[in-house]
């Protein structure tokens, strides 16, 4: 019974870690070529020499800083948000969304190696890569379902919406 009543709880979390993972692969190629366009690839390389003088803990740290500035700006967005500025403060949640998920991608891809040679963070590592693999199996059944259903090739509830909706049109044309 309580496993029936999670079940929805569970599919919303799959989901909301699988936007985070799309967020996430998508974003670190955009990240990868404003590296490219501008000087970062210069600072990207100034950074990975620093991060492999230090040890895994202090690198834990500069794998951390990046965050702490982007935290005011979610505040200014929640401001706006409570001040009803609602486009505002979307437009402001969302690029805060975006530009820390960038940014950890950044930082992430630097510190990786080392972040790996601490025992505990490889083990939260595996389980957030085990997590995305069960979210993703989880959440394919519904994708499937809703991909069937948007082909609309006669057999879904798309082609039966859309038959509905000519013959809709049709009377209303009919009775002109």
């Amino acid at each position: 019974m309580l496993r029936r009543l999670l079940q929805p709880v569970w599919v919303l979390l799959a989901i909301i870690f699988l936007i985070e993972a799309w967020l996430w692969d998508h974003l670190e190629p955009i990240v990868a070529r404003v590296v490219s366009a501008i000087p970062l690839a210069e600072f990207k390389q100034w950074l990975s020499d620093r991060v492999d003088a230090l040890s895994p803990a202090m690198t834990l740290i500069v794998f951390a800083v990046p965050i702490i500035p982007l935290f005011p700006l979610k505040l200014v967005g929640l401001w706006l948000l409570t001040h009803e500025y609602w486009m505002s403060a979307i437009v402001t949640i969302v690029f805060a969304k975006l530009l820390g998920v960038g940014v950890t991608a950044f930082v992430f891809d630097v510190t990786r190696p080392k972040l790996l040679e601490m025992a505990w963070f490889e083990k939260i590592y595996e389980f957030v890569l085990m997590v995305r693999a069960k979210a993703t199996e989880l959440v394919e059944p519904m994708k499937r379902r809703i991909r069937e259903i948007l082909t609309g090739n006669g057999e879904g509830w798309s082609a039966r919406t859309l038959r509905l909706i000519q013959r809709f049109r049709k009377s209303v044309h009919e009775a002109r």
